[in-house]
C-alpha cells in the first residue's frame, strides 16, 4: 500500500512540479501576487463609493447628497489608478518577476522596455460618437481605456512576457553591448549596455504592430484576443471548465502538491480579468457581466481554506471522537477563519488520506455550484468587490457581494450543509484508525 501511494504522489510530485517549474507560469504566479493590493484596494473603494457613499443608498438620508457625490471623486480617482490602468500595473509586475526568475541583472530596463513595447503596440486613437449622431469620430492622441484596463490585461501578460524574453536573450549578445570606459556612473554603463538591445526590441514590436493593420487591419489587441484571450477564458471560466480545475488542484493538494500550482497560473488571469470587469460594471451601474470570478472562487469554493475545510473543523468538534484529531482541529481553527488551513491539511492529515480527500475534492464543488445558481437566479447579489482572500466566512460573502446579506446567509447554509460532506468520510476514517490501531495492539 505505501509502494502505490508513493508512486501515487511521484507520478502527481512529477507534473506539479513540471507545471510549477516552469519559469512562464511561476513569473506569471508571482506577477499576480504582486498586483493583487491593487486589486484589494480597487474593491474596498468601490464598496465604499457606491455602497457607503452611494446618494440614494441610506447614507443620503443622512449627509446632503451632493455631498457624497463629492466625496465619490475620492474613490473614482483611486479606480482610475489602480483598474484603470491594471493591464500597465500586470506588464510590469510580470516583467520584473521573469527577470528575477531569469537572474537578469538589469531588471529595471526589462521593466521600461515592457512598458514602452505595451504602448508601441497600443492605438493612441479611439472612436468617439456623440450622442444623438450617427457619424463615429476618430479622435486621435488619445489611448481607449479598454486597453489599459481589464480588458486588455492579456496583452499585457503576453507583451510582459515576451518582450521580457526578448531583451534578455538579446542583452546576453556581447556584440550587442556598447562598452564605455571612464569614471562613469553604474547606471549609465548599464544603459549603454542594453541600448541596442532597447532599440531592437522596441522596432521588432512596432513593425509587428504595422503589419497587423496594413495586412489584417487589426491592432495587437485585438489580435490577441481573437487568437488567444476569448477562446482559453470560454474554457477556464465556464463552469465546467472552473470547477475541473478546480477540482484538479484539490486533488493535487491531497497528495502534498499546494493546490496554487494549478490555480494561479492557469485561472487567476482570467478570474482576475472577469473581477475587474465585474468591479467596472459595478462602479458605473451597468449590468454585472461575469460570475465566475477570482472573489467568487475565494468566497464560495475557499472557505476555511481549500477543500472549505472550516466544515471539517467544525464537524471534527461536534461529532469527532479522536482526541489527536480534536487537538488538530481546536489548532487549525483560528488560521482557518481566516482561510489558512495547512495545520489541517498537514496536521490530521487530509494528504494521503483517502478517506479526507474524497470530501476535500467534492465539497468546493457543492459550494460554487449552489452559489452559481443562485447567483443565476438572482437569489444573491454578483461578486462585485475584490476582497482579501483572508476575509473570515459569512463577512467574505457579504462584503464581495456589495453588502448582500443574502449571500452571508447563503454561505452560512453552504458551510452546514458541507458539515454533512465531511461527516460520513469522518465516520469512516475514525472507523479505520480504530481498526488499524485494533490490528496492532
Amino acid at each position: 500500500m505505501k509502494k502505490d501511494k508513493k508512486r501515487i504522489s511521484d507520478y502527481f510530485g512529477m507534473v506539479a512540479v513540471k507545471l510549477g517549474g516552469q519559469i512562464h507560469l511561476r513569473s506569471l504566479r508571482d506577477g499576480f501576487a504582486s498586483i493583487m493590493p491593487f486589486m484589494i484596494l480597487a474593491g474596498f473603494v468601490i464598496f465604499i463609493n457606491y455602497v457607503i457613499l452611494e446618494p440614494s443608498g441610506f447614507m443620503g438620508k443622512i449627509i446632503d447628497p451632493k455631498i457624497l457625490t463629492r466625496l465619490q471623486e475620492i474613490g473614482s480617482s483611486v479606480s482610475n489608478g489602480t483598474l484603470g490602468i491594471i493591464t500597465v500595473i500586470v506588464t510590469a509586475s510580470v516583467s520584473y518577476h521573469l527577470s528575477q526568475n531569469r537572474n537578469f541583472d538589469n531588471v529595471l530596463a526589462s521593466v521600461l522596455v515592457s512598458l514602452s513595447t505595451l504602448f508601441v503596440v497600443t492605438p493612441f486613437m479611439s472612436t468617439f460618437k456623440p450622442e444623438g449622431l450617427n457619424e463615429s469620430f476618430v479622435v486621435n492622441g488619445v489611448i481607449p481605456v479598454n486597453y489599459t484596463n481589464a480588458t486588455g490585461m492579456f496583452v499585457g501578460i503576453i507583451v510582459g512576457l515576451f518582450a521580457t524574453d526578448i531583451f534578455i536573450k538579446l542583452s546576453a549578445n556581447k556584440k550587442l553591448q556598447i562598452n564605455i570606459a571612464g569614471d562613469i556612473p553604474p547606471a549609465v554603463i548599464k544603459s549603454f549596455n542594453v541600448l541596442i538591445p532597447i532599440m531592437i526590441n522596441v522596432i521588432i514590436f512596432a513593425i509587428i504592430s504595422f503589419l497587423l493593420n496594413l495586412l489584417f487591419k487589426l491592432d495587437f489587441n485585438q489580435l490577441i484576443s481573437m487568437l488567444i484571450t476569448k477562446p482559453l477564458s470560454h474554457v477556464t471560466t465556464s463552469l465546467f471548465g472552473f470547477l475541473f480545475l478546480m477540482c484538479l488542484g484539490n486533488l493535487f493538494f491531497g497528495f502534498g502538491i499546494h493546490q496554487a500550482v494549478i490555480s494561479n497560473p492557469l485561472l487567476d488571469p482570467f478570474l482576475l480579468q472577469n473581477m475587474q470587469e465585474n468591479m467596472l460594471a459595478y462602479a458605473n451601474h451597468q449590468p454585472i457581466p461575469h460570475i465566475i470570478t477570482s472573489a467568487f472562487k475565494d468566497v464560495f469554493g475557499i472557505t476555511g481554506g481549500s477543500g472549505n475545510t472550516i466544515a471539517l473543523l467544525i464537524a471534527i468538534f461536534i461529532f469527532g471522537r479522536r482526541k489527536d484529531y480534536k487537538d488538530v482541529a481546536k489548532m487549525s481553527f483560528m488560521p482557518g477563519l481566516f482561510n489558512i488551513n495547512e495545520p489541517v491539511i498537514f496536521g490530521l492529515p487530509i494528504v494521503f488520506n483517502p478517506f479526507l480527500i474524497v470530501p476535500f475534492v467534492i465539497a468546493p464543488v457543492f459550494s460554487l455550484l449552489t452559489a452559481y445558481f443562485a447567483t443565476s437566479v438572482g437569489l444573491i447579489n454578483h461578486v462585485v468587490v475584490q476582497i482579501p482572500w483572508t476575509t473570515p466566512p459569512v463577512i467574505s460573502a457579504f462584503l464581495a457581494t456589495g453588502g448582500d446579506w443574502r449571500a452571508a446567509v447563503l454561505q452560512l447554509v453552504i458551510i452546514i450543509i458541507t458539515i454533512f460532506i465531511y461527516l460520513p468520510f469522518l465516520k469512516m476514517d475514525e472507523r479505520m484508525s480504530k481498526i488499524n490501531k485494533d490490528d496492532i495492539s
